[in-house]
């Protein structure tokens, strides 16, 4: 068994602070660092080169955006830090901001749609590997911007529930369960989507879903 991961949380409020470090520690994610404000969470990260960081958005000193502008501080420092935003804020700037270029290793949950702990617990795997997890309300606040052109024209709204599955963070099994269809089929759709969003075949699969995923949202 490898090592556990490493986190380092931030949220000001006492109670929800230490729930969120009691369901990480249950999972067996070690809570390396606990803060109340965006200044200590950034020193936090830089001293314990945490695997994942965990924070809310609006929180000390100012109580604005101080918990995004401290992820985007700690991610150009170590790029390859994962992070979730849990916020009860849904504002498609702050998903913008926080998804930026890549969405990789990003999760933006809202804190009334974490039902169970199963669901962060989920999250944090899925960012520690690279995928996303974003909450589907978030998503749906970024397509409702206004975009001149719709790349996804193309798609079929089956290949379009795929794209939307794989945004949150899904694998191809993970989406053909929330699909009730075969593994092979999302396979299928995966590759027309591709193909629809002129996406080269000589990039790695992976690197193919992140494209798509931020065609996808806009970028």
């Amino acid at each position: 068994m490898g090592k556990p991961l490493r986190a380092v949380l931030g949220e000001d409020q006492p109670i929800v602070r230490e729930g969120i470090a009691a369901i990480l520690g249950r999972a067996g994610i070690d809570v390396v660092a606990s803060v109340d404000n965006a200044v200590h969470l950034v020193q936090a990260a830089e001293e314990h080169l945490p695997d994942v960081v965990i924070t809310d958005i609006r929180m000390p000193p100012d109580l604005e955006a101080d918990g995004l502008d401290a992820v985007r501080k700690i991610r150009a420092a170590r790029p390859e830090t994962a992070v979730i935003v849990l916020s009860q804020f849904l504002d498609a700037s702050y998903a913008l901001d926080l998804v930026g270029d890549d969405p990789s290793g990003v999760g933006y949950l809202l804190k009334e749609k974490v039902a169970s702990p199963q669901i962060l617990v989920d999250a944090v795997d899925r960012v520690v590997a690279r995928d996303s997890a974003l909450d589907p309300d978030v998503i749906s606040a970024l397509l409702g911007r206004k975009r001149p052109q719709d790349p996804l024209a193309a798609l079929t709204p089956k290949e379009r529930q795929v794209l939307a599955l794989m945004a949150e963070g899904h694998s191809n099994t993970g989406i053909s369960d929330q699909l009730f269809v075969s593994v092979a089929a999302v396979e299928r759709h995966v590759t027309g989507i591709f193909m629809k969003l002129g996406l080269s075949q000589t990039a790695t699969g992976q690197h193919r879903r992140v494209l798509a995923v931020l065609r996808y949202l806009g970028q």
